[in-house]
């Protein structure tokens, strides 16, 4: 199974376009100069979706490619040919923390504050939104295929934007950092519980389309 994460992470880093990663940087940019100290928790979750969708986006390489044909030839059982998948995506988190880490100490640095809860729900966002996300999709690709997760992908952004747009433009992302502490605990529960049980979904609609 070392080999399965080991493709998935090639196929990750390989499908990240350079013209795209130049434009999230001036995006990010953007968004540290347009909300100030609490860029970073902005861009760390713009970043955040990104991992979940390029984690999503490996799955179409694999279906041009043919690549289920291959892997049912391998062994390995159903199982570990999705946990695969899952413990790769395990895997890209620590790009998300990175990158995370990254944003809000430009953004320490360059308006001179450190916000202890911005920090904190930066990287709270950065492990739970790539789970929530891939943990939503991965089980229409096992199931539907990579257009059903597609699609999936495009209605998660909607609500997505609506809460990030309603701080922003309400009540601020002070009143979001605040807000959140009350809810934290039960946002890490629910995101391991909705993994967790995708990664049995998932499963059954391999062995289902295979």
């Amino acid at each position: 199974m070392k080999g399965l994460v080991y493709k998935e992470m090639v196929l990750f880093f390989k499908g990240v376009d350079r013209k795209l990663l130049l434009l999230a940087v001036g995006a990010t940019g953007l968004v540290l100069y347009s909300v100030g100290v609490y860029g970073g928790i902005l861009a760390s979750v713009m970043l955040a979706m990104t991992i979940g969708i390029q984690n999503v986006m490996g799955v179409e390489a694999d279906e041009k490619a043919g690549w289920k044909h291959y892997q049912m030839a391998m062994p390995v059982n159903s199982f570990q040919a999705v946990a695969g998948k899952y413990l790769s995506v395990l895997c890209t988190l620590a790009v998300s923390l990175a990158g995370s880490i990254l944003c809000n100490l430009v953004a320490s640095v360059v308006y001179k504050s450190f916000i202890p809860g911005a920090w904190l729900l930066s990287v709270i966002c950065a492990v739970l939104l790539p789970l929530a996300w891939t943990g939503c999709c991965l089980p229409f690709v096992y199931w539907f295929g990579f257009r059903a997760a597609q699609t999936c992908g495009i209605l998660l952004v909607i609500p997505m934007f609506t809460l990030v747009k309603y701080f922003e433009d309400g009540p601020g992302f002070q009143a979001l950092v605040a807000s959140f502490g009350t809810y934290l605990m039960m946002c890490c529960v629910g995101t391991v519980v909705l993994y967790v049980v995708s990664l049995g979904i998932s499963v059954a609609g391999y062995r289902h389309r295979r």
